[in-house]
C-alpha cells in the first residue's frame, strides 16, 4: 500500500530520517516495522508560529518494496546533420530552447555575444575589483546570461504554461542537487551554477548543436515578412528560417535593431528602485523569532509588498545570505543585481526593492514612443553613476537617513564589491519612485520587526528587474505579430521573468518553430 502522508516536524527532527519516519508511521496510523520506505514529495518551511516548524509531504511505502528509482532520461537525439534553428542568446531560454531542439530532432546553433563561462569570470573580476565594464561580457552577457550569476532561484508561478518538473529534472540531470525537486522554493548557488550550464553547452555540441561564442547579432535578413537568415558582427550570414530571439532583458542593441527595421516592438511598465542590504542576523531574527537562528534552518528571506500613492512597491530577488553585484553592460552606468552562493553563508541578505513605473513617468522625462522606457532607465542608471564615487562605485544611504532625506555621515560595511559613495539616493531616482520607496520602507517596517533600520543601506540602482520592452508575437504561434519565422523569446521580449519561466518559454519557442519546420 502507498499513502500520501503530510506532517509538520521541529527543523531538527525533519533533518533526521529516522525521526520523519517514525512520525509518517504514526500520522498514518501504521507500526513503524511495516514501513518499507518513504519518498518527500515537498519540503516547506513554516515561520507563521513562533517557533519554525518544516512541513514534508511524503508517499509512505506499506508493507510493500519501495519505488525503484528510475534515472531521468533526457532524450537527447544526434542533431548533426538535422536542419537547423538559430537561437540567439545562450541564457537559459536559449540553453533550454536548444535542448529542446535536439529532442525533438532539430539541430540548435546557438549566437552568444559573449563569452563562455571560464573566460567570462575573467570580466566579472574586472568589474568588482577595477569597475571595468566590458559591454559583451559581463553580469548579463555571456554564457548562461543573467541566470549564470542571479543564484539560481528556481521558483515559479508558471506552473501553467510549461513543464516546470522536466525543467527542474534537466537541472538535475546537470548536477544540480536533487532537493530542488522537492524544496518549496528551490534554489541552486551561483557557485554551482556555471558547472551546470557548462555541462548542458557540452551536451549540446556533443549531440551534434553548435555554440559560437563572441558572436553578436547584428542583422536579421528579410525576405518581405519572412526571415531568411541573420548577420553577425564578424561579417558571417546564417541562412534559417527560424530564429528564436532569447537576448535578454539588457540587449539594448536588440531593441534599436528591431526598431530601426521597423519591426514592431512596444513600450512596457517595469520597476525600478534600489537593493536593501541588512544584516543576515537581523532578517532571522525578524522572520524565525529568535536570537539566533536554529542551524537546522536556512538563513532567512522575505517578500514584502505596499500601495503608496497609487504605486505598487515589492521587494525582488530577494537574496539571503548573499552579496550585491555591479550589473552594468555600458560604461557610464551603474546598476546593481544580486545573487547567493548555494550555502547562502555570507554575513548579509539583500533584495531588490522597486517602485512601479510606465508610460506616464517616462512621458514627464521627455521620453516617447516604443524605446521610451528602455531610455527612461538608461537615464536612471547613468545618474547613478554620476552621483556615486567614480567607475562603478555605487551611490548609497542608510535607510533611516533616507527617509529622513539626510546623507549618511557613515556608511556600513557591504557586500558590494565595487564600493560604495554617501550620497541621496533621491538624486538618483525620479521623485514619484523616491516618495513612494520613502514610505514603503517605514511601512516595511510595521509588517516585519527589525526591518526599519539605519544599520540596513539602500544601494542605487535596481533597474533591470523586467524587460522595459515588450515585442509583440501571436499568443497560438509565439511568431512575431509581424515577422514570419521570428520567436521573440523570454525576459527579453516581455514574456517571463526568472530562470524556470524563461526556460519554459525557451522550449514553447522550440516547440512551435519545429511545428512550422515539419509542416513546411
Amino acid at each position: 500500500m502507498i499513502k500520501n502522508v503530510t506532517i509538520m516536524l521541529s527543523p531538527g527532527d525533519a533533518a533526521d530520517e529516522v525521526v520523519v519516519k517514525r512520525f509518517l508511521s504514526l500520522e498514518a496510523d501504521v507500526p513503524v516495522k511495516r514501513v518499507t520506505g518513504f519518498n518527500i514529495l515537498k519540503r516547506s518551511i513554516d515561520a507563521r508560529q513562533r517557533l519554525p516548524r518544516i512541513q514534508i509531504q511524503a508517499e509512505l511505502f506499506i508493507d510493500e518494496p519501495p519505488k525503484e528509482h528510475v534515472p531521468f532520461d533526457p532524450e537527447l537525439k544526434n542533431v548533426s546533420n538535422a536542419p537547423h534553428v538559430v537561437i540567439v542568446g545562450a541564457g537559459p531560454a536559449g540553453i533550454f530552447a536548444a535542448l529542446r531542439l535536439i529532442v525533438l530532432g532539430y539541430k540548435p546553433i546557438i549566437l552568444e555575444r559573449g563569452k563562455d563561462v571560464r573566460s567570462r569570470r575573467r570580466d566579472l573580476a574586472a568589474m568588482n575589483k577595477e569597475g571595468v565594464v566590458n559591454p559583451e561580457s559581463n553580469y548579463c552577457f555571456g554564457e548562461g546570461g543573467a541566470g549564470t550569476y542571479s543564484d539560481g532561484k528556481l521558483y515559479t508561478r508558471s506552473t501553467k504554461r510549461g513543464n516546470v518538473q522536466r525543467v527542474l529534472q534537466l537541472f538535475h540531470h546537470f548536477g544540480a542537487e536533487e532537493n530542488i525537486m522537492i524544496d518549496a522554493h528551490p534554489h541552486i548557488g551561483t557557485n554551482k551554477l556555471p558547472h551546470i550550464i557548462t555541462a548542458m553547452r557540452d551536451a549540446i555540441i556533443e549531440c551534434g548543436g553548435e555554440v559560437r561564442f563572441d558572436t553578436k547579432l547584428t542583422d536579421i535578413v528579410l525576405d518581405g515578412d519572412s526571415v531568411r537568415g541573420v548577420k553577425t558582427a564578424d561579417g558571417t550570414t546564417i541562412d534559417c528560417k527560424q530564429v528564436i530571439l532569447a537576448t535578454g532583458h539588457s540587449a539594448r542593441d536588440i531593441f534599436e535593431l528591431l526598431h530601426s527595421k521597423q519591426i514592431e516592438v512596444e513600450c512596457k511598465p517595469f520597476a525600478l528602485g534600489v537593493r536593501i542590504e541588512h544584516p543576515q542576523l537581523l532578517i532571522d531574527q525578524a522572520q524565525y523569532h529568535c536570537t539566533v537562528r536554529d542551524p537546522y534552518l536556512p538563513p532567512a528571506s522575505y517578500s514584502l509588498v505596499a500601495q503608496e500613492y497609487g504605486r505598487g512597491v515589492f521587494s525582488f530577488c530577494m537574496c539571503p545570505g548573499g552579496i550585491i553585484a555591479p550589473a552594468a553592460t555600458n560604461p557610464g552606468e551603474v546598476v546593481v543585481n544580486g545573487w547567493s552562493p548555494s550555502k547562502r553563508n555570507n554575513p548579509y541578505a539583500n533584495s531588490g526593492t522597486v517602485v512601479a513605473v510606465d508610460e506616464k513617468d517616462f512621458a514627464n522625462y521627455g521620453f516617447t514612443g516604443p524605446l521610451a522606457g528602455m531610455q527612461f532607465q538608461q537615464m536612471v542608471e547613468q545618474k547613478a553613476f554620476a552621483v556615486g564615487g567614480g567607475k562603478i562605485v555605487a551611490p548609497a544611504q542608510r535607510m533611516v537617513d533616507f527617509t529622513d532625506d539626510k546623507i549618511s555621515s557613515s556608511l556600513p560595511d557591504c557586500s558590494y564589491l565595487p564600493g560604495i559613495h554617501s550620497a541621496a539616493i533621491k538624486d538618483v531616482l525620479p521623485k514619484e519612485v523616491n516618495q513612494a520607496l520613502k514610505r514603503a520602507v517605514v511601512d516595511f517596517g510595521k509588517k516585519m520587526k527589525g526591518y526599519y533600520t539605519n544599520e540596513a543601506i539602500l544601494v542605487a540602482t535596481e533597474s533591470r528587474t523586467s524587460s522595459p520592452v515588450r515585442i509583440p508575437r501571436d499568443k497560438e504561434t509565439l511568431q512575431h505579430t509581424q515577422i514570419k519565422g521570428l520567436y521573440p523569446c523570454a525576459e527579453g521580449a516581455g514574456y517571463a521573468g526568472g530562470i524556470v519561466s524563461a526556460a519554459i518559454d525557451g522550449e514553447r519557442c522550440a516547440e512551435m518553430a519545429v511545428a512550422v519546420l515539419n509542416r513546411d
